[in-house]
């Protein structure tokens, strides 16, 4: 992994974050997560059962592989929190390091899986002791080294029009709706907006809310509201955010591909690869291993080799008979706390690749969560080969107050993206009437 000068946004100043006691170099701001990568730290936790390497993945906070404690907090995303001078990290999950763990000894002692439910079960004493162990065993990290601040008081806001999520698709729509003068506030979970685009729109700071992730789309006495957990402030703080009409935009989450080690640390995502790269100038591998199928693998391939990345092997799970991409579903990641080769099968023989990452890109899994808690229909499709919400193509759903944009239909492009954001702004504008 490398840092690529000129690329991505303007990096903050240089300081230094503490890992398990070490200095370990940052920038202030950028994701502390993506600060040990770049300092070639890439075991980030150890898995809870079998104390396997763990290493981030989807830098989007919707897997477990970059919890870390930070500050004496357990179980914070690190490829969501920005580095600051003198942030202190701590591995969890083993002992006495994540580097020497003596419990990683489960996995050699029990090849064939370990079942804890039933271990010892109607075994006298034994099993009593089995329980305790396994309780102890099962927790993710260690109590906070002090107790929470005191909850700030809920805050109620009344909008027009409320919109989760100020990424490319949601970013424009707002954009849209400013220009037509509707008011509305967006809501995001970074600390800028744009998405894929990497670009923020001119939008009017009072109607833009970063920092503050919804987390849920309820209804009360007073009507549907969003739950809203915004950090922006010294103190996490709760917002009911009522709206007569919502657009959802919160996208997607990148999933991964079943293949054996597809758990090593330097297995990572498409998107997050793109992500480090274009906003923050890091390229994740030299030598990667693409693996996946859709237009976006092959998006990637281009966006690495521009930046000097040479493509070790692609393997298209779809079987595209491209020339120099091998069709292949049999695949199995080596290496012991990472990624340094690929085998895969190939006319009936297996074949072994060197190389430095593999890349998973397949089509984004919509986060249809907080539209089935609207009333949205999620279904099958067959199309994206995963769940997403039935909708127009204006985005309307058949709850009326309810509109989506971007992935939450399907796997999207940026300008896709962008485009139904636009649509569905203008179909809130006109009152929801198609």
């Amino acid at each position: 992994m490398r840092r690529i000068e000129g690329v991505g946004q303007e990096r903050g100043q240089a300081i230094s974050v503490e890992l398990d006691g070490d200095p370990v170099p940052a920038f202030d701001g950028e994701p502390v997560a993506l600060s040990l990568l770049a300092a070639g730290e890439t075991v980030f936790a150890r898995s809870i059962k079998y104390h396997r390497p763990r290493g981030p993945y989807c830098f989007a906070a919707a897997c477990s592989h970059c919890l870390m404690r930070v500050d004496g907090v357990p179980n914070i995303y690190t490829c969501r929190t920005p580095a600051r001078a003198g942030m202190r990290l701590e591995r969890q999950n083993a002992y006495p390091s994540v580097k020497v763990d003596v419990f990683q000894s489960i996995d050699w002692l029990f090849p064939r899986g370990l079942d804890h439910h039933a271990m010892f079960a109607g075994v006298p004493v034994a099993e009593q002791v089995m329980a305790k162990v396994a309780r102890h065993l099962a927790g993710l990290g260690l109590l906070p080294e002090k107790p929470a601040p005191k909850r700030m008081e809920c805050e109620t806001v009344r909008v027009k029009i409320a919109i989760a999520g100020g990424g490319t698709s949601g970013a424009s729509a707002a954009q849209r709706l400013h220009e037509q003068g509707v008011p509305f506030l967006l809501l995001e979970r970074e600390s800028h907006l744009g998405g894929r685009r990497f670009s923020a729109p001119d939008l009017p700071p009072a109607q833009v809310r970063l920092r503050s992730p919804v987390i849920g789309l309820y209804e009360d006495h007073d009507g549907w509201f969003f739950a809203v957990v915004s950090t922006a402030g010294a103190e996490p703080r709760l917002l009911k955010i009522y709206a007569e009409r919502f657009l959802l935009t919160v996208g997607g989450h990148p999933p991964t591909l079943p293949f054996e080690n597809n758990e090593l640390p330097g297995v990572l995502s498409g998107r997050a690869a793109t992500l480090m790269l274009r906003r923050y100038g890091l390229l994740v591998a030299d030598e990667p291993a693409l693996v996946g199928r859709g237009p976006e693998l092959y998006a990637l391939q281009k966006l690495l080799e521009s930046h000097g990345a040479k493509v070790a092997v692609m393997v298209d799970v779809e079987g595209n008979p491209r020339d120099g991409v091998v069709p292949s579903t049999d695949l199995k990641a080596h290496g012991r706390n990472k990624v340094s080769a690929i085998s895969f099968a190939q006319r009936g023989r297996r074949k072994k690749v060197g190389c430095d990452g593999i890349l998973v890109s397949v089509p984004i899994s919509p986060s249809f969560e907080l539209a089935r808690q609207g009333g949205a229909r999620v279904s099958w499709s067959p199309q994206h080969q995963t769940f997403a919400v039935e909708a127009d193509r204006d985005g309307r759903t058949n709850a009326p107050f309810l509109f989506v944009a971007g992935d939450l239909t399907g796997g999207r492009s940026a300008d896709e993206s962008a485009r139904s954001g636009e649509r569905a702004a203008d179909a809130i504008a006109k009152g929801g009437q198609p």
